[in-house]
């Protein structure tokens, strides 16, 4: 599978998991299975390039990241994080700018 190809569909994924913990139709739990199912099959695409090749993939791994951190818990719990998080979401969907503070890189082997 092509980098950009795995990118694009994760990120449409994790906008749907995401809006959903936050909407409170589905268990935060799922949006941690999804990152760590995601990780292992970002593992076996065998990357060693760090470097995001887009923003949409800068933003995408910032979020991977920080839910990873805070747990898909705090999407319910901690009110600044879900603001953080939305402003991904729109950034996602044409409708924010790139979000302040995003710091993303692809993990590597």
């Amino acid at each position: 599978m092509i980098i950009e190809q795995f990118i694009n569909e994760k990120i449409v994924q994790m906008s749907a998991y995401v809006s959903a913990v936050i909407g409170k139709t589905i268990h935060y739990t799922e949006l941690d299975q999804f990152i760590l199912d995601t990780m292992e099959e970002w593992a076996s695409l065998n990357v060693t390039d760090e470097t995001p090749s887009n923003a949409q993939e800068r933003v995408f791994w910032h979020l991977i990241h920080e839910v990873s951190l805070h747990g898909g818990q705090a999407l319910q719990q901690d009110l600044f994080f879900k603001s953080e998080m939305n402003t991904c979401l729109d950034f996602f969907n044409g409708i924010g700018s790139y979000p302040i503070d995003c710091i993303g890189w692809r993990p590597i082997s």
